[in-house]
């Protein structure tokens, strides 16, 4: 029974990633987990949220529709 829980509870969790992914959740503790290796303290969530937005505002990428 062990090696079922196991392999759904792999299975949830590769999930999670990929949906962290896909919104830019991951994103922030990226960005938090450099502040930490360069010794650098980070903005606020509000403020990295914010610098996200204006970043896809002044700079649009392709889009196909």
């Amino acid at each position: 029974m062990s090696v079922i829980a196991d392999r759904l509870s792999g299975r949830l969790s590769g999930a999670w990633r990929l949906l962290r992914q896909a919104t830019g959740e991951a994103k922030w503790d990226d960005y938090v987990a450099r502040c930490e290796r360069e010794g650098v303290e980070p903005m606020s969530r509000r403020a990295f949220e914010r610098h996200r937005a204006d970043e896809k505002e002044h700079n649009p990428q392709a889009r196909c529709c």
